[in-house]
């Protein structure tokens, strides 16, 4: 594995919002990244069950300077040597892997780690996640989030999975310091039309939800 430090949190502060991309192939990414930028989005995760998820990562590392570029769906070491190898400047699992938090520690990588329960929460924390993925959010709710940080106060939480325009708020207003969005961000339905000025709009509208939260 080679060392990658390049993540900018300052970038990611402006807009924090992670951008889960998935099953897209390299031209629909494209398309996608340069709308997501002329919108002030800054982060972005591929998924590793992406085709050709390595070039993907490659290729917007190479062309898109500005923008963070990670890995989501990382499940296992073998996962992260293939991520780091191709660029990812941050890692994202769904899972609490703590193999994997270790090494993206060690190696000074950015590591958003997936957990569930206030103690999956706590753990992955002390293992030196930079924040913590609460997945799924879908059931969970802003609530959950503000019940947890009530003891656990310390601890930054991205939520993911069920974030959406119409609730983005309402978890910034409970104390999360970014979250992840995939369909409710990139809609299959203006990328299937190739409408990517409206998809451009959408990004914008979903910022302009949490502006009071970012920090510029």
């Amino acid at each position: 594995m080679q060392n990658n430090t390049a993540f900018s949190w300052q970038r990611y502060n402006n807009t924090p919002i992670v951008g889960i991309v998935r099953g897209s192939d390299l031209d629909t990414v494209r398309h996608i990244v340069n709308a997501y930028i002329a919108a002030k989005f800054y982060t972005i995760e591929i998924t590793m069950n992406t085709p050709n998820v390595a070039k993907i990562i490659a290729e917007l590392r190479l062309n898109y300077p500005n923008l963070n570029v990670g890995a989501g769906t990382v499940c296992n070491l073998a996962d992260l040597d293939i991520a780091i190898t191709a660029g990812a400047q941050f890692i994202v699992t769904p899972i609490l892997d703590e193999e994997v938090i270790k090494k993206c520690v060690e190696m000074q990588i950015p590591i958003f780690p997936g957990a569930y329960s206030p103690t999956e929460i706590y753990r992955a924390w002390s293992l030196g996640a930079s924040a913590v993925k609460v997945f799924p959010a879908t059931q969970l709710g802003p609530k959950f989030i503000k019940d947890v940080l009530a003891p656990l106060n310390q601890i930054k939480l991205m939520p993911t999975g069920g974030v959406s325009k119409d609730n983005i708020k309402s978890f910034f207003e409970a104390g999360v310091v970014g979250a992840g969005m995939g369909s409710s961000l990139f809609d299959k339905k203006m990328i299937k039309n190739n409408d990517f000025e409206a998809l451009q709009n959408h990004f914008t509208a979903i910022r302009n939800e949490i502006e009071l939260f970012t920090k510029i």
